[in-house]
């Protein structure tokens, strides 16, 4: 069984023409795209979870569902639904959410036998204003895991797996340093992480990259400052949980990131598909 590539459209779709976009200020928005994910979840096989807190006198709300709950060693799989401002947010952060709903999908027809769980988050305000504060949903979660002293093999955040581009020389870079490293066509999809976490970060990569149908790369910065901490991941490493990001490289790619132009005729499913297909594979043999 293999990932849909009609079902992950299909999820796209819904989440991209929810209007007005789901950010922050618009929280009928983010109601009807959590409502979603819990039907989703429900319709996968699991039992959804909603994990809610208020920020600057609004109710905002994680969605969770758990494989093998019945498991204390947990890995988390997580994704943010919101979006940053006026915008569709196709790649950022639709395709992450989609896939990570396709995951949760095969996991649960699937039924592999697994010595842990696997949380299912789908998190609220990672994106600005609340990006880096306490108020994110990750970080929300990450705590909650901390503070219940969970027994935490790791986290893995999807997080933008949809913009690709076959184009020579299309793949843009922070620094020749890294433009030596890495192909130069933005066609590969890339494990991040920090180096704390590198051992965690090569076992899940070559998980990913055994026989994986898409170009699977990856890197581990020395800190979780900078590119390495750009999304959810974030807050769990800050709890010194293992984390990391699969990422199509975001804005280092990307010419439609955190502008109206994200949409989702800029996606290329096929590709979003053996993305899902690879990570299956490192969820499921960790």
């Amino acid at each position: 069984m293999k990932a849909s590539t009609e079902q992950l459209y299909k999820d796209v779709e819904f989440m991209t023409s929810v209007n007005p976009p789901r950010s922050y200020r618009h929280l009928e928005s983010l109601e009807k795209v959590a409502n979603y994910i819990a039907e989703e979840f429900e319709k996968a096989g699991g039992k959804p979870e909603v994990q809610s807190w208020i920020a600057d006198g609004n109710k905002y709300k994680n969605i969770i569902t758990s494989y093998n709950s019945d498991k204390s060693h947990r890995l988390v799989v997580g994704a943010h639904y919101d979006v940053c401002g006026e915008q569709p947010g196709a790649d950022d952060n639709a395709s992450a959410v989609a896939g990570m709903l396709e995951l949760a999908r095969l996991v649960f027809a699937q039924q592999p036998e697994l010595d842990y769980r696997i949380d299912f988050v789908a998190y609220c305000l990672e994106e600005p204003p609340y990006f880096a504060t306490k108020q994110m949903g990750s970080y929300v979660h990450a705590k909650s895991l901390h503070d219940a002293k969970a027994d935490v093999i790791g986290m893995i955040c999807l997080e933008m797996i949809g913009y690709f581009s076959d184009e020579p020389e299309s793949q843009s870079f922070p620094s020749p340093e890294l433009a030596k490293l890495y192909p130069h066509t933005a066609n590969f999809i890339i494990v991040v992480g920090i180096e704390k976490y590198a051992a965690f970060n090569e076992k899940f990569h070559a998980l990913m990259a055994a026989d994986s149908a898409i170009d699977v790369q990856v890197i581990s910065f020395p800190a979780s400052a900078g590119l390495a901490g750009l999304s959810d991941q974030r807050n769990y490493c800050e709890f010194g949980y293992n984390a990391l990001m699969i990422n199509d490289s975001s804005f280092i790619r990307n010419p439609n990131y955190h502008t109206k132009g994200d949409t989702i005729d800029t996606l290329d499913f096929e590709k979003i598909t053996e993305v899902v297909n690879s990570a299956y594979r490192g969820i499921t043999k960790m």
